[in-house]
Formats: C-alpha cells, structure tokens, sequence
C-alpha cells in the first residue's frame, strides 16, 4: 500500500448495537510529509461523508473516503482514490463494499458482497487492465472492510482498556484477511494544526503482515482519536523508510455529539 491508500486504511480502519453512522457528518483531513532534511509539506487531502441511500428499495449508511494529492504535487504523482462502504441501517453490517484507486498509470478496483446469512464474502478485483479476479471467502462475526473497522473502533469505551492492553481486529483486502493489533496507550493531550488541543485516547497500531498473525515486519503506527462520545480520529503519524508521514483533521460538521474533547 503506498502512501494515500496507507493513510485512507488507517483513517477507515480504526456486535455493535452504538455503532456511530451519523448522515451528514463530514470529517476533512491533510497528509503531510517529513525528513530530516526536508520541511512538514502537505501533500494531499483526504474526506470521509456520511449519508443515506436508498439501492433496490433499502436503505443503507453510506460512507464514502476521498482522497487525493494537492495540485502542487499532482503533476508529479497524481493520485485520486475512492473507497465506500454501504451498511444496514438495522443490522449496521456491511452489505457492500467497492473501492477505485488511481496513482499516476495505476489503476486498481475492488467490489466485496457480504452474504451474512451463509457467513461468506464474495470479492472481485482488478489492476490496471489485467483479467478481473474473482474469490469467495468465509466470515467470522469480526470480519470487517477497512472503513467498518473505523466505525467499529468509535464504538469502542476506554473504560474497558487498561493501559499497555492489545486487542486484534480482521481487516479484509482483496483476496485475503489482513490483521490489525492495536494498544491502547492511555489518555494524552494532542496539539492539532490550526485547530487547537484535544484531549485523546492514543492507539499504538500494527496491521499484520499477509502471513496472517505475524506482525515482526507490518505496517505500524500511532492514532489519537478525540475522548469523547464521537471518537474521531484526530492524528495519525506513521513512520516510513525515510521520514514519516502524518493525517491530522483540519474540518468537521454534523458530528452526532459535540466536541466535548477540544480544550477552550
């Protein structure tokens, strides 16, 4: 996963009767870049919405993640990628999932059908102009696309956490299922650009390897989401081979619950 997917999983990724779909919420974010040698740049930006719809006379929560390179960068390395994910607005699983990434000349699609009843997903997938591939895969009840996980991780109560405790999430990509461990680090105040302090809960997360459980060389980094009833994601850094690259919220509106974490 190169850089924009990477932030777009971890900002998507983060039985849940409280799970927070809230129509009209829109989150807005910019990803920034940072070496030793080489100034905090913003690179690109990312939105996640929240609405309903109605397909084949249902209805269903539609989120939908948007993100992009800056036009300073976009001649160099343009990317525009899409991912949205239909719930039940009863049962508040996800019923269908597809994703459009686009990076420079590559081009990739991805189309998951979840058919809870016989616990199986039905996936399609596409790069560039290759032949679709098609896979059926079994589910479990923690079985989740990336941006369910993130609606999943907002429901969660800190109460329940003690600091230093790890907890595991399944995350389905294309053809297989990929493992995110995340820690919970306790409460920290966070200083967000342009937007002020919050006071947070602060994760220290891993998503696995493709060898399943292993996490010796996946993709690691750091999440504060805001301490209160919404449980939005605030900041994300996550290093990379050289430097590191952070997501942090520069907008919101249509939140469910004020904002109580933001510090006057």
């Amino acid at each position: 996963m190169k850089l924009l997917p990477t932030l777009l999983c971890l900002l998507l990724a983060l039985p849940a009767a409280a799970q927070l779909y809230q129509p009209g919420e829109v989150l807005s974010y910019r990803v920034s870049y940072k070496a030793k040698m080489f100034p905090n740049t913003e690179v690109a930006t990312v939105q996640i919405s929240t609405a309903t719809e109605e397909l084949d006379g249902e209805t269903y929560y539609r989120v939908e993640g948007y993100g992009r390179t800056l036009p300073t960068y976009r001649w160099f390395f343009p990317i525009d990628d899409r991912y949205i994910v239909w719930a039940d607005t009863l049962t508040l699983r996800t019923r269908f999932f597809e994703s459009d990434v686009h990076e420079g000349e590559y081009t990739f699609t991805s189309r998951y059908r979840y058919d809870w009843p016989a616990m199986r997903v039905h996936t399609r997938w596409q790069k560039r102009k290759n032949p679709e591939n098609r896979k059926t895969m079994a589910l479990t009840p923690g079985s989740m696309d990336p941006v369910s996980l993130y609606f999943n991780m907002r429901t969660l109560n800190p109460a329940d956490f003690r600091e230093g405790e790890s907890r595991v999430l399944e995350m389905l990509l294309q053809d297989t299922v990929r493992y995110l461990k995340y820690r919970f680090m306790g409460r920290e105040e966070k200083k967000i650009r342009t937007m002020g302090r919050f006071r947070t809960l602060k994760f220290m997360c891993q998503i696995g390897t493709s060898d399943g459980y292993s996490f010796t060389d996946g993709s690691e980094f750091t999440l504060w989401i805001s301490d209160d009833q919404n449980k939005i994601p605030l900041y994300i850094e996550s290093p990379i081979r050289v430097g590191s690259i952070q997501a942090y919220i520069t907008a919101y509106k249509g939140l469910k619950y004020p904002l109580a974490s933001k510090i006057k």
